[in-house]
């Protein structure tokens, strides 16, 4: 591998999912380089998916916009070019840019990071002194570890994991023995994305939750922000007769780690395309995920006890690279009852 690599920079800052998915690369870069320090370059909020991930010694916090509804901190953001100057008196010798941007590889380039290896995306490959071709079709986890095939890196496994501390436990085993729930079926019912163009029809969901509440006689539960919780109002407000079983909606009152904890000791996850199910996956709860216009083979869960659920028709999957002329066909044409069937053969 040429010289000793002392110091490596990992680059894959915004969204959950995204972040959750590094994972594999991370482990695989830890078994190539036990004595490095590697640091990681996340987005504030997400980042914490991975905060306790052993592999990393130092997360860096990137954090210069407000647009993303779920990474909002509340506090002052900082410039790019201050980014610049703080990678830049850290000295790595080597970056990875798993974020697909010109801007990341920009960062990297201007922090003056001798090897910088990362996608040939957005005609960025001046940029990086090894470009990666990037695979459209292929799983995002295959893309990154990729990167490091790239390098000369042997590849070992490929698996999701994550680690929970005991204090993010306790907050869900104090809510289930206050809720006297513990040895109650409960299942998480996530109908909401960072992107409204990938979620499930409201009246859809509210069936569903009748549905496991009322037939399957499960607990329901809803984690999330604030405005996730308006949701669900109105998601129950679409509900037609009075449920057996009320569901319990924790949004805002988890932390994502909370919240983490929590769902591993779901007995399932029904829910549309999001970060969320990406976190059920990296703790081992089954899956069931309404997938539309993103393409699975890239973005299923990455974890074998998944059930994903698609419509074959011909403009799916647009991956949202364009205007939709069909109304999002593709995801009304996932009935309730599909989604019912899943649900039955999991519990």
């Amino acid at each position: 591998m040429g010289k000793e690599v002392k110091k490596i920079l990992v680059m894959r800052y915004r969204f959950i999912g995204d972040t959750l998915l590094t994972v594999p690369f991370l482990r695989n870069l830890r078994y190539a380089y036990p004595d490095a320090q590697i640091d990681m370059l996340v987005a504030p909020v997400s980042g914490d998916i991975i905060k306790e991930c052993p592999y990393v010694d130092n997360f860096i916090y990137f954090d210069t916009t407000r647009k993303h509804r779920y990474e909002h901190t509340g506090g002052e953001k900082k410039t790019f070019w201050s980014y610049v100057k703080l990678l830049k008196e850290k000295n790595y010798d080597k970056a990875y840019v798993l974020k697909r941007s010109l801007s990341s590889a920009f960062l990297a380039f201007a922090a003056g990071i001798k090897e910088r290896t990362g996608f040939n995306t957005e005609g960025r490959g001046f940029l990086l002194t090894k470009a990666v071709s990037y695979r459209k079709h292929r799983h995002e986890v295959e893309c990154f570890l990729d990167v490091l095939r790239a390098d000369g890196i042997e590849i070992k496994d490929d698996y999701l994991e994550n680690w929970i501390k005991d204090k993010e436990y306790k907050k869900a085993e104090e809510i289930f023995r206050e809720k006297n729930i513990e040895n109650v079926k409960k299942v998480l019912v996530h109908a909401t994305s960072g992107n409204h163009k990938k979620e499930w029809a409201k009246e859809n969901f509210a069936k569903i939750i009748e549905y496991l509440s009322n037939e399957k006689n499960v607990q329901v539960i809803y984690t999330g922000t604030e405005n996730d919780g308006n949701t669900y109002k109105k998601i129950e407000e679409l509900i037609n007769e009075d449920l057996k079983i009320k569901p319990l909606n924790l949004c805002a009152k988890l932390t994502l780690r909370e919240s983490l904890a929590l769902t591993e000791k779901c007995d399932l996850i029904v829910g549309c395309d999001s970060g969320n199910l990406h976190m059920a996956a990296s703790v081992g709860t089954p899956v069931i995920g309404i997938y539309g216009p993103m393409d699975t083979d890239k973005w299923r869960p990455w974890c074998k006890n998944a059930k994903v659920l698609i419509s074959n028709i011909p403009c799916r999957p647009c991956s949202l690279k364009k205007k939709c002329k069909h109304n999002y066909e593709c995801l009304k044409k996932i009935s309730p009852d599909i989604v019912k069937e899943a649900i039955d053969s999991v519990l």
